[in-house]
């Protein structure tokens, strides 16, 4: 019996063996992709005359996505340097809803679902921001509000790289509709819109109007 068991351990140990031998020559005859002739980041070289492996970027190198040559819509701003007025982008229903969802992720925290600056953070301490719906911010122009996600205003900081530019229009279009939600007539209202807001309240202030 103890014959047997050792015959058995020999066996298993030289099957060991056997495949530890093969994957050390499979190691030893693959070529590496990462150990591939190259120049590291900022490795030295004799090729060019400053001794620098790394090139700097031809003059007026854009990234792939990155050109933004339309200004209005990427800064919010007119050629003259002007807040713009409009949407540079259709208002549609859908523009509105993009808007409400990343508007009750991104401000509601501190401006509240609404616009008063009464989110979850300001109740906990944090710094009241102005409500939408002061007369300064009614009147500010679309632009200002893109402006101020994209650069950050105040205790609050830019959104630019959170918000993509759609995405900012899309909350600024919202903002406004937020804005006019909370001025305007309830004789204004459609028969089909009193009577949503007669039954639930709390469903309909949170509905956009339709865009016209």
């Amino acid at each position: 019996m103890r014959w047997l068991l050792s015959r058995a351990r020999l066996h298993h140990l030289a099957g060991s063996l056997a495949l530890i031998c093969i994957a050390m020559s499979t190691v030893g005859c693959r070529q590496d992709m990462h150990d591939q002739p190259k120049f590291e980041p900022l490795e030295a070289t004799d090729l060019f005359a400053n001794g620098a492996a790394s090139r700097p970027m031809i003059e007026g190198t854009v990234a792939r996505g990155m050109l933004q040559d339309d200004k209005i819509f990427y800064t919010g701003r007119t050629p003259e340097d002007q807040f713009v007025t409009e949407l540079p982008v259709p208002l549609t229903r859908e523009l509105l809803d993009r808007g409400q969802t990343r508007f009750n992720s991104f401000c509601s925290p501190c401006h509240g679902r609404v616009g008063y600056g009464d989110g979850m953070v300001v109740q906990r301490g944090f710094k009241h921001p102005q409500s939408f719906h002061e007369l300064r911010l009614r009147e500010s122009p679309v632009g200002y509000f893109f402006h101020v996600m994209t650069n950050g205003f105040g205790e609050m900081s830019t959104y630019a790289a959170q918000i993509p530019p759609a995405d900012r229009w899309a909350i600024v279009a919202y903002v406004r509709a937020l804005q006019l939600s909370q001025q305007t007539n309830v004789d204004d209202l459609s028969a089909e819109e009193r009577e949503r807001l007669e039954k639930d309240p709390d469903t309909a202030a949170a509905t956009p109007v339709e865009a016209h």
